[in-house]
């Protein structure tokens, strides 16, 4: 999300305040991903759906207001949002759906 607010194409587009609104968003889930690595598979579950809870509605108003040339269910790294299993990282590190995966397999095995 936050290399799609800062794509041009996408981040462009967007009202100052919603852009401002969901880098601080990934800003706070970062933080807390970082200070809470130990947390349940189900707390970084609600940590994802308050943030899609939040940018989700924006980039939707975004399309609706004729967001013109972007894809409709992608950003410009090519990921749907809300969508677990899309793709498109560009190597900007793990998403927290990937996160979600690596953990529940880590529970699994304990």
């Amino acid at each position: 999300m936050r290399n799609t607010i800062k794509d041009e194409k996408i981040g462009g587009k967007l009202d100052p305040s919603d852009k401002q609104k969901i880098e601080k968003a990934v800003d706070d889930a970062i933080e807390w991903v970082e200070g809470n690595q130990l947390a349940e598979v189900d707390e970084f579950e609600d940590k994802l759906k308050e943030l899609e809870g939040l940018c989700n509605p924006i980039i939707a108003k975004m399309y609706q207001g004729g967001g013109g040339d972007v894809p409709m269910g992608g950003g410009a790294d090519g990921a749907s949002y809300g969508n677990a299993s899309s793709g498109g990282n560009n190597g900007a590190g793990p998403k927290i759906e990937e996160r979600n995966v690596v953990l529940r397999k880590n529970n699994k095995s304990e």
